[in-house]
């Protein structure tokens, strides 16, 4: 038998029977929320062990959860690298779960697969917010410490150290701030109110959270404060000096008077009104007349009118009590003391009476004389003929005698002061300081102005006080009634009228 022998050469071809195969199947990532786009995030890689075009692999990113973040990531299909193509907000997803396929080229083609779990990491990229839930105002300004005025809820959407708030009020007082539960605070009256000092505060309330550095927020609250009727009404001065001159027109104003009262609206509006106050009574010879027979106080406005022309002679001096309420619930008042002075006018003629008796010696007893001097002017001689005297005599002719020369006495006498009087008058005018008057007995200083106080001394003689500067009607001084010193003179005189001198 013949044999032969023969090299028989044969080929596998390949089959696309292997898939691509990654090295893991699970992959983990971890980015903090400010990532920049197009960065990095993965590099995949899977390997088939096919020949040619069965070994040639794509990659895709199969599916993604949520599916809302489609285009937040993208893959390249030659280099299986994953990027960032969109903007990471820990606040919105904090995680992604990204399937992604490799598939060869093979006929049919197959597939590998591979999980990417991508978890956020958070950054502190967002401020405190602070909102007013709440708001009870106006406060009123009597309101008790802890009075709550307002309630806040504040957050932060970082978590953990970032998204720990811290609270405070600015300003300090009087204003504070209680946490009533976790995101919630009180904002609380620490201090009494006083609407008259402040009356609306501006309170910011700032919060500050954990994160490094650390982001702040703020949020103001505007609180007024509601009056309260807590102010008495108050006159400026305790006592007001008046100064009226006798002989007045009726309904002439006095003064004005006003009282301060803070308060707001009703509670600060004030009326006057007179309270007590008069003239008279056992000790002066007449009756008690209130001071509303003499003056009328306005109600809103405080002035103070004449009712009747003053007469000096009748009435020196009127004191009453001015009362200021205002309207508040309950209502409230101050007390004033009113003392008005009349001025004298030079609006009565000098009279003199003789005594009742006659002149001494036992012969005056068996009848008495009188008789009157009145003088026309206050401007004549010590032997002015203005004068015109009158005598009556009753009894024997020596009894008509000793009264004709009392009364000469008497005339020489009170000229003589009336005299004197002019001739000081004149040179206290145009001396530059105080004058000084030399009377018989103890005198009365009582000096007035309108912008001053009344004062009073006792001193041996009577002063009469000009003051520097620009004279004004503003003096007065007054002098009493006092006995005069024994003579014979003075049994026949009255005392001196009461003297006003204007500087």
């Amino acid at each position: 038998s013949v044999k032969g022998t023969m090299d028989l050469v044969i080929s596998v071809l390949d089959a696309n029977d292997n898939a691509p195969q990654f090295n893991q199947s699970l992959f983990n990532v971890f980015l903090p929320e400010d990532t920049c786009v197009e960065t990095v995030v993965a590099w995949l890689n899977a390997t088939d062990p096919d020949e040619g075009s069965n070994r040639e692999v794509t990659y895709e990113i199969d599916t993604v959860v949520p599916p809302s973040a489609s285009d937040v990531f993208s893959i390249d299909a030659k280099k299986g690298e994953i990027r960032l193509t969109g903007a990471l907000d820990f606040e919105t997803v904090t995680f992604y779960d990204l399937h992604v396929k490799a598939t060869d080229k093979g006929t049919p083609p197959l597939s590998g697969h591979c999980k990417v779990e991508l978890e956020v990491l958070d950054v502190n990229d967002n401020a405190p917010e602070v909102w007013v839930t709440s708001l009870s105002v106006p406060v009123p300004e009597d309101a008790a410490v802890g009075t709550v005025v307002a309630l806040l809820s504040v957050s932060d959407r970082d978590s953990g150290a970032n998204g720990r708030v811290r609270c405070a009020v600015w300003p300090a007082a009087p204003f504070g701030l209680v946490a009533t539960f976790a995101g919630s605070y009180s904002l609380v009256l620490r201090e009494a109110l006083d609407r008259e000092r402040v009356s609306e505060y501006e309170v910011e309330v700032r919060a500050e959270d954990g994160g490094a550095p650390p982001l702040r927020a703020s949020r103001g609250v505007r609180v007024p404060v509601s009056d309260v009727n807590d102010n008495a009404p108050a006159f400026a001065q305790a006592v007001y000096t008046v100064l009226a001159r006798e002989n007045n027109a009726a309904g002439a104003e006095l003064a004005r008077l006003w009282a301060r009262d803070p308060d707001e609206a009703g509670n600060g509006r004030v009326s006057y009104s007179l309270a007590e106050g008069g003239v008279g009574g056992a000790g002066s010879g007449g009756g008690w007349r209130p001071a509303s027979s003499y003056v009328s106080l306005e109600a809103e406005r405080g002035r103070l009118w004449a009712l009747q022309p003053l007469d000096y002679e009748e009435l020196q001096v009127l004191q009453f009590e001015v009362r200021a309420v205002d309207a508040g619930e309950p209502p409230l008042c101050g007390n004033a003391t009113v003392q008005l002075f009349v001025v004298d006018e030079n609006d009565n003629a000098p009279a003199l009476l003789l005594p009742a008796g006659g002149g001494p010696g036992p012969g005056a007893a068996g009848g008495g004389a009188e008789a009157a001097l009145a003088a026309a002017g206050s401007s004549s001689s010590s032997s002015g003929p203005g004068l015109r005297p009158a005598a009556g005599a009753e009894g024997g002719a020596a009894a008509a005698a000793a009264t004709n020369v009392w009364l000469v006495v008497a005339i020489c006498a009170v000229s003589s002061l009336f005299v004197l009087a002019v001739v000081l008058y004149v040179a206290s005018r145009w001396a530059p300081r105080a004058a000084v008057l030399s009377g018989p007995g103890p005198a009365t200083l009582v000096c007035a102005s309108e912008v001053g106080s009344w004062s009073y001394s006792q001193r041996q003689s009577r002063s009469l006080c000009v003051a520097d500067g620009a004279g004004k009607s503003d003096l007065m001084v007054f002098s009493p009634n006092v006995p005069p010193p024994p003579g014979p003179a003075a049994k026949e005189t009255q005392p001196e009228p009461p003297a006003l001198l204007d500087t």
